[in-house]
């Protein structure tokens, strides 16, 4: 059995790891009676830590927030990576995050061993983050998004469409997924009965949130950044083109990976759908498929396709070809 002392912090270290434990679960965890778990929670609270306990069936105890921040206790895996984010986070992409990373980064490297220190000196040092142009989001707007999605709270905010105007939502808030520099959630929207994936830097909240929710069954069958990757690969974008591409899908799972939609048609030939902002930027895209390729819809693109083969011929006309050339010079 633990000594007291020890056993204050190893369940202060529970309580910080999730939400809500009930008293069996943290004396099941800790080797004690729910009465010990009962008197340390006292202990805890007369060192300043508040703990809230819920009595009933359904009850239990969680850690509240308190007047100043408690010492975090982790372990080396968890110390590390929390080290290695900060570093990547002083590369930017939250709004304002950078100094404030790296002084919490100064801070914690103090108080690191040695050798969890030089785990993550060598991390960051042969390791290279190239950043991004995505816009930044503001912290609390993504701290307000993850608290309405943890308490299963309804989250209504401002949100500025791809074209510019604005809508206010009523969404369900499921999950943040951050993907090639932007943030993105993903919510089932109440007015429109379907899911839903926002940019984060978009969104504006509003005060007070919606009621609270019973949580719904994501599509795809739970994969959160499939979903994403799919949603972003077409709607997000202005223009959204459909393809016949003339080889099997299977020769087009490259395409799949990256959250494009492939679907298979027959043998020797599948489906392509594709996003951009400008029909000419997929045309010159779809050149690289390594592929012969139909353009079904929208005829805009069928006309930038048609662009960019002319100027391609262009460049070319009145010249031989490369063995043509290479005959030439040997005859010589």
């Amino acid at each position: 059995m633990l000594e007291t002392s020890a056993r204050l912090l190893k369940l202060l270290s529970l309580l910080q790891a999730h939400r809500e434990w009930s008293g069996p679960e943290l004396a099941s965890w800790l080797g004690v009676s729910t009465r010990t778990i009962r008197n340390d929670v006292e202990r805890l609270r007369a060192l300043g830590y508040p703990v809230h306990a819920q009595p009933g069936v359904a009850g239990g105890y969680r850690l509240g927030a308190g007047a100043a921040l408690p010492p975090l206790l982790l372990d080396d895996e968890e110390a590390v990576a929390v080290a290695v984010g900060l570093g990547r986070a002083a590369g930017g992409g939250v709004e304002g995050i950078e100094e404030t990373s790296v002084r919490a980064l100064a801070k914690l490297e103090q108080v690191l061993p040695s050798r969890l220190r030089h785990r993550v000196q060598a991390l960051n040092a042969y390791t290279v983050q190239v950043p991004g142009n995505a816009p930044s989001v503001p912290p609390e707007v993504l701290t307000t998004i993850v608290n309405a999605a943890r308490d299963r709270e309804r989250l209504r905010f401002d949100y500025t469409a791809h074209e510019g105007g604005s809508t206010v939502r009523d969404v369900e808030p499921h999950r943040l997924v951050h993907r090639r520099g932007r943030w993105y959630l993903v919510g089932y929207d109440v007015e429109r009965r379907d899911w839903r994936t926002f940019r984060v830097d978009r969104v504006r909240p509003r005060t007070p949130g919606g009621p609270r929710f019973a949580p719904r069954e994501l599509p795809a069958d739970g994969d959160v950044a499939a979903y994403v990757e799919r949603g972003v690969s077409t709607a997000m974008w202005r223009h959204v083109a459909t393809v016949l591409v003339h080889a099997p899908a299977d020769r087009m799972t490259r395409l799949s990976a990256i959250g494009l939609e492939v679907e298979p048609r027959d043998g020797a030939s599948c489906l392509l759908r594709v996003g951009g902002d400008d029909v000419d930027g997929i045309a010159v895209w779809l050149g690289f498929l390594g592929a012969d390729f139909e353009v079904l819809d929208p005829p805009e693109l069928a006309e930038a396709v048609l662009r960019l083969s002319e100027r391609y011929r262009r460049a070319v006309s009145g010249r031989s070809g490369p063995g043509q050339r290479a005959g030439a010079a040997l005859e010589a």
